[in-house]
């Protein structure tokens, strides 16, 4: 493999306690039922423009979601001052990577100016070519846009190329683009589910990466 597009919650970063009281507060400040945090984890890898309406008990309006997600986003900006970590081995793992002249990609379903700002503050800012987040695509994970995008805009080719995720979701989107998959276990909340998609490839660290 030499173009590695990876995706960014639970699989470069530890953000899941973030995600977790961003969402909940969000809820609470729009004066409905929070979710729990086993249903916020589950939908990780799931745009907020599709999970929040299924976590909501109640039936919400096009302009009440609008809101809910303005919320959240101002929730997270606030939330991830106290934490976002990356996983051990990840920093080494894409340094080794650079250096052996592989290409390096984000594909998130996180909007894509949270995303640069929290590369940024990671010291990730300037690792990758390039990322695609949830408002550059029109079709959201596990449809295969944001993968053949990089493909088209950067002329990768798809059997050189490996997608690396943490859920389901990011399994189905390589499948769906043709591309190998790397299941990162190390952040993977559900790992059966994650089994059940057949990754090309299951990995335990990082550096696992290094290797395929």
């Amino acid at each position: 493999m030499h173009n590695f597009l990876f995706d960014f919650d639970s699989t470069l970063a530890d953000t899941r306690d973030v995600a977790v009281l961003a969402t909940q507060q969000a809820y609470a400040v729009k004066g409905l039922t929070q979710p729990s945090r086993e249903a916020v984890v589950s939908y990780m890898g799931v745009p907020i423009e599709v999970s929040f309406a299924k976590m909501a008990t109640e039936t919400l309006s096009d302009t009440e979601l609008a809101e809910l997600y303005t919320e959240f986003r101002a929730q997270y900006h606030e939330a991830e001052k106290l934490g976002i970590t990356l996983f051990d081995g990840i920093a080494d793992t894409l340094t080794a990577l650079k250096q052996r002249g592989d290409h390096l990609y984000v594909v998130s379903s996180k909007h894509s100016v949270p995303l640069q700002r929290n590369l940024d503050q990671l010291g990730l800012g300037q690792t990758f070519e390039a990322i695609s987040g949830s408002d550059t695509v029109s079709h959201y994970k596990p449809a295969p846009d944001g993968i053949l995008s990089l493909l088209d805009r950067f002329d990768l080719a798809a059997d050189e190329s490996v997608m690396i995720g943490d859920a389901k979701y990011d399994m189905q989107m390589g499948h769906n683009a043709g591309v190998a998959t790397a299941a990162a276990m190390w952040g993977a909340a559900d790992p059966a589910s994650v089994k059940a998609e057949k990754p090309t490839y299951l990995l335990s660290t990082p550096a696992e990466l290094l290797t395929i």
